[in-house]
């Protein structure tokens, strides 16, 4: 990241947004997810540092250098893994210490700190006791699915295996978990980096004790890979008899800087783990963070990283997290569990059946409750998403039924409160009956659309309708129409530079394993989290039965992929495939990986866009048994995902619509005998869908499938009909705030449409507004002279719910040289940040301005323009028509205390 000290920075990385909101409403402060002034150099090998003592580590010489130089700065951690990351995690003091440091040698990059917030499961329940309606029906059922119970009926238990597991540190003391720590334990090692009150942006206390009783999210994780049989709930781990490192890097609450995960990272390999498992990150949609560079150079040298992709899902395509997007580990997405145990709702008045309604347990509520419908038309698409009529009664005496519809559901729980109503039942509209996030909100819950829409029709016909919630007894197993499919919250990739994510699914949807003994010691829990443990010890498994060596190891993503099972977006048998940028590869089958005779590389088949398009590829078969083996090679398609709204620069929410515009691919033959031992090579030349609008940019997949006569195993290619530099970055509609955007607000909260002076006393400052549509390898806030002649591509924008922002005193390390970039005469450089996506949430921020530089110097007084450019994605960053681009109307600047002016 480089940072804006010269003004102040609105960023609204977000979706788009229904109705505007006031801009009075943003706070003044930092959403960015960045550490302020904090920062990762990774420095050269010592052959490359002049003046560097022999016997001197490479990052001690430029610390010593940095000193030498007079520049201020702390260091939190120091990395030394020649072959893997050399450098240190260090705090800049002052503003003058910012150009010393991009000067001083050795120093090969400068990345921010970056800001993970703590891993949170899609669904979180601590269960009671066998009673508990949250325990699901079938314990063992993930072990079923992906074969992992006949591994284990083989004697296949991981033993002799390390995991390391980097996350909120483990609850060693449970009975299930090996009971303590140390050597002979289940849990034989680790480090706490933290401490419990660790929570990101205070002072880590470390210590050799990684116990967490408060958190509970490693314990759970360490329980799916490795629970030992036997206990109250019927549960095991995938890799039981594997040993287990705890590396805690969350205290009880809060977030963690990759800076502490990479110094994990660092540590797990100098453990000789031969598997590290990060059930967190945060999205992304780049390969680019630190902790996401030095995951994949771990996983290139032997041992398996697995991450989670992310629980982002809702917000559509290219936006799997970091470090999950490190290019050679392995991401893994969420499965969702055959059955689920779901609540009824009880229909008093006319006949009717209970209602199930979507949720692991009762609503709170003992009373019985009429029902009150925000609107008589169940074919409306935006039910209760703007603040309901002054004709609303007390909604505080009625259960509010609604319909699912065009805005977050919070939006509308909003509206409803604001008439008093408590309880809510939304009926579905076709999106499907599944799991929804109503972000802790506990008396809100999902219906199916039949019953919504006969509860709507006896409220129009006046019949008197009452609803009650048992709290016991009314629990049913329920077919999950989404069990066996991607779970709905999982993110979609591929990466903004597009690369294969996620890896792989395993399940993830309703998962009971260990959690802290002082927290109840069982829960369940739902997310990628979870389903990212599956992988490491299936992992293990393979590492116990083929060997640990690191070729074994590099190999672990190709078995897991090549063998896979293909999976549905339904349960219809219309239904195409699901979508590989959501899926991946398929399903993990565990017993499969490790005892396939046919290997198939390379197993993932990248075409990139139409810009960039690489639609000859090759796959190599091997034969590995003892037989010869006759193949039938065949193409099976998957649906393309739309993953742009048609006539919009945005991408939709999810779920990403599928189509059958299918990809044509023809194969250099379609059969193949292999004698044992015997490698052969398949050209697949794969064209493009020729139907579909390139402007909603689909994402085309499928699968070469081979099969001969006992197994199946497939490569998986993954295409986009479009071009990436034609996605718009920034986003220019007028949604939000009801003006377009980008914008300079003034201290009144009013858009500045003409030229206008600012003292920099009190409030007296711009405030600048920007909304990415679409992530950015580089956005860029540059000061120009007021007449400067450049044709902007934009001149008018929105901004909608997540607004990373810069705050006072952020340092900066732009590129380029000092006046100018990108073929533009530049009087300065006011921001540089590297690699930012689009994120999406509810909520928008920003803080003061600096009057500075992006290095720290002051601005001198005089009349200027900001000039604001976003690199379209493919883009050359030395090329000036590359980048969206927006220029700020005539701003004066006119500190009373800054002696230096400036005629621009």
């Amino acid at each position: 990241m480089k940072s804006l000290s010269g003004i102040v920075v609105l960023l609204a990385l977000a979706s788009h947004a229904s109705a505007t909101i006031p801009i009075s409403s943003i706070e003044r402060k930092t959403n960015l997810p960045f550490v302020p002034n904090k920062f990762i150099v990774e420095v050269d090998t010592a052959a490359d540092i002049p003046g560097k003592r022999s016997d001197e580590a490479p990052h001690a010489h430029v610390l010593r250098s940095l000193t030498n130089r007079g520049i201020g700065f702390r260091v939190g951690h120091a990395y030394n893994a020649p072959g893997l990351f050399v450098g240190a995690a260090i705090t800049l003091n002052s503003t003058n210490d910012v150009k010393a440091l991009q000067n001083t040698p050795g120093v090969q990059a400068i990345r921010p700190v970056v800001l993970h917030g703590a891993p949170k499961p899609v669904y979180s329940h601590v269960v009671s006791g066998h009673g508990d309606p949250a325990v699901p029906p079938e314990t063992q059922s993930t072990h079923v699915l992906t074969g992992v119970d006949k591994l284990h009926a083989q004697g296949i238990l991981g033993a002799g295996i390390k995991i390391g597991i980097i996350d909120s540190g483990v609850d060693y003391t449970h009975p299930s978990l090996g009971g303590g720590f140390g050597r002979g334990y289940k849990v034989a090692g680790g480090y706490d980096f933290v401490g419990d009150d660790y929570d990101g942006s205070n002072t880590p206390v470390p210590d050799g004790d990684p116990l967490d009783q408060c958190a509970g999210h490693g314990t759970h994780v360490a329980g799916i890979i490795g629970a030992d049989p036997g206990n109250d709930y019927n549960i095991s781990g995938v890799a039981y008899k594997a040993t287990l490192y705890a590396y805690r890097v969350l205290g009880c609450q809060g977030d963690v800087g990759d800076d502490i995960i990479v110094a994990a990272l660092l540590r797990g390999y100098s453990d000789k783990m031969d598997v590290l498992t990060l059930s967190l990150g945060g999205s992304s949609g780049w390969t680019e963070t630190t902790s996401a560079v030095v995951a994949s150079r771990i996983a290139a040298k032997g041992p398996v990283v697995t991450i989670a992709a992310g629980n982002d899902g809702e917000f559509g395509a290219f936006y799997t997290s970091s470090p999950g997007n490190g290019v050679d580990v392995i991401s893994v997405a969420s499965l969702d569990n055959t059955v689920t145990l779901l609540q009824n709702v009880t229909v008093h008045g006319p006949a009717h059946p209970p209602i199930t309604y979507f949720s692991s347990l009762p609503i709170p509520s003992t009373e019985e409750w009429p029902v009150y419908v925000t609107s008589n038309d169940t074919t409306v698409i935006d039910d209760a998403c703007n603040p309901l009529p002054d004709s609303t009664p007390d909604l505080s005496k009625f259960v509010t039924v609604v319909r699912r519809g065009s805005c977050y559901f919070m939006t509308k729980i909003i509206n409803i409160q604001a008439k008093g109503g408590d309880i809510v039942l939304f009926y579905d509209n076709g999106n499907g009956f599944q799991q929804v996030d109503f972000f802790g909100y506990t008396d809100a819950a999902l219906i199916q659309a039949a019953d919504g829409e006969w509860l709507v029709s006896q409220f129009v016909a006046g019949t008197a309708v009452t609803l009650n919630f048992p709290q016991h007894g009314a629990s049913v197993e329920y077919p999950d129409p989404t069990g066996g499919l991607i779970s709905s919250f999982t993110s979609y990739g591929p990466s903004n530079d597009f690369f294969f994510k996620p890896s792989v699914a395993a399940p993830g949807g309703n998962i009971i394993s260990t959690f802290p003994v002082p927290l109840g010691s069982f829960a369940v829990l739902s997310g990628t989290s979870m389903a990212t443990p599956f992988v490491a010890g299936s992992a293990a498994l393979l590492l116990g039965y083929k060997g640990r060596s690191a070729a074994v190891g590099r190999s672990a993503r190709s078995l897991f992929e090549s063998t896979a099972r293909t999976i549905a977006s339904d349960h219809t048998d219309e239904g195409p495939l699901q979508t590989a940028a959501q899926q991946g590869a398929g399903l993990v089958d565990v017993y499969t990986a490790l005892h396939t005779e046919t290997l198939v590389t390379p197993t993932q088949l990248i075409l990139n866009d139409t810009a960039h398009y690489q639609g000859n590829q090759f796959i190599t078969i091997k034969n590995t048994g003892k037989a010869v083996k006759h193949y039938t090679l065949t193409h099976v398609p998957a649906g393309s995902a739309l993953t742009f709204a048609p006539g919009t620069i945005f991408p939709v929410d999810g779920p990403v619509p599928l189509s059958t515009d299918y990809a044509t691919v023809k194969l250099s033959q379609t059969t193949l005998v292999l004698f044992p031992g015997q490698s052969w090579p398949i050209s697949v030349r794969i064209t493009p869908p020729t139907t579909g609008d390139p402007t909603t940019f689909p994402i085309f997949s499928g699968f070469i499938k081979i099969q001969s006569q006992t197994e199946i195993t497939h490569a998986t290619y993954l295409g986009l009909k479009g071009s990436l530099k034609d996605a718009q970055i920034v986003d220019n509609t007028d949604g939000t705030f009801g003006f377009n955007l980008p914008a300079l607000v003034d201290s009144n909260g009013d858009p500045q449409t003409g030229p206008a002076n600012y003292t920099f006393v009190d409030d007296d400052w711009p405030l600048g507004v920007v909304r990415l549509a679409f992530g950015t390898p580089l956005l860029r806030f540059d000061l120009v002279k007021s007449d400067i002649k450049v044709v902007p591509t934009l001149n008018s924008r929105t901004l909608n719910e997540r607004t990373p922002v810069l705050e006072r005193d952020f340092f900066s390390f732009p590129h380029g040289k000092p006046n100018t970039f990108a073929q533009v005469a530049i009087v300065g450089s006011l921001l540089e940040v590297d690699y930012i996506p689009r994120s999406p949430t509810l909520h928008s921020n920003t803080v003061e301005f600096s009057k500075t530089f992006a290095n720290g110097t002051v601005i001198p007084n005089g009349n200027y323009r900001i000039l604001l450019r976003a690199l379209r994605v493919t883009g050359d960053s030395t090329q000036e028509r590359d980048f969206d681009s927006w220029l700020s109307p005539i701003v004066g600047f006119s500190d009373p205390s800054n002696t230096t002016s400036s005629s621009p």
